[in-house]
């Protein structure tokens, strides 16, 4: 289970990974960020910096340690991590790398709804999704041949990893669209004429009204 955090917002995360760099503003915070693609890496709304960054000082995460003015811009001021700011960075990376948490991506939403649409229609979606998801590997690859080069491998982990979700995610469609476009995919039949009739055929009623298999 994961452990409460005082701050939970991923963004958090990201913040203290940078400012243990060194100390910084907000706006170089982001600019970093922004360059590492920490964007990419979790559900980032660059809107709720301010936010974050000031729930961190006030709970003891980060301290001020003066301010920084360049030009006729505004002052901005400077954060660095606090001994407590590491800790609760090194904690909550302990936790999210060996404990497995419940996610919820939006493809999943998606296939437990699926008997909306007739077999037809989605194959046809999935045979697209295959597409797009065999171009995105392509992508990741290339980016990440032409990145390794330069970056070392310890600061591409992400990265490979996304690529073998995407992967994976991609020889599952291929997969089941292999089984929609042979016809053994069971109950096909009765999908089928769900929606050629209108009415759900009795072997699906129950399953249809008691769900899925709950997880445990």
């Amino acid at each position: 289970m994961a452990k409460p955090r005082k701050v939970s917002n991923l963004l958090a995360l990201a913040v203290l990974a940078t400012v243990y760099q060194r100390p910084m503003h907000r706006y170089e915070m982001a600019s970093i960020m922004r360059e590492r693609g920490k964007d990419q890496d979790m559900d980032i709304k660059w809107g709720s910096l301010y936010t974050v960054v000031q729930n961190m000082e006030k709970h003891g995460f980060l301290e001020s340690v003066g301010v920084t003015r360049a030009g006729s811009r505004p002052e901005r001021t400077v954060y660095r991590i606090t001994d407590a700011g590491r800790e609760e960075l090194l904690d909550w990376t302990r936790e999210l790398i060996s404990t497995p948490q419940p996610e919820h991506p939006k493809f999943a939403a998606g296939l437990s709804v699926l008997a909306a649409l007739a077999p037809q229609e989605a194959s046809t979606l999935l045979r697209s999704r295959l597409d797009r998801l065999e171009q995105s590997v392509t992508a990741q690859r290339a980016s990440i041949a032409l990145h390794g080069k330069e970056i070392p491998r310890l600061f591409l982990a992400e990265n490979e990893y996304a690529v073998a979700m995407t992967e994976a995610e991609a020889n599952w469609v291929r997969a089941l669209l292999a089984e929609l476009t042979s016809g053994s995919y069971p109950d096909l039949a009765a999908w089928q004429a769900w929606h050629t009739t209108g009415d759900i055929p009795p072997e699906l009623t129950e399953i249809a009204e008691r769900g899925s298999i709950p997880d445990h």
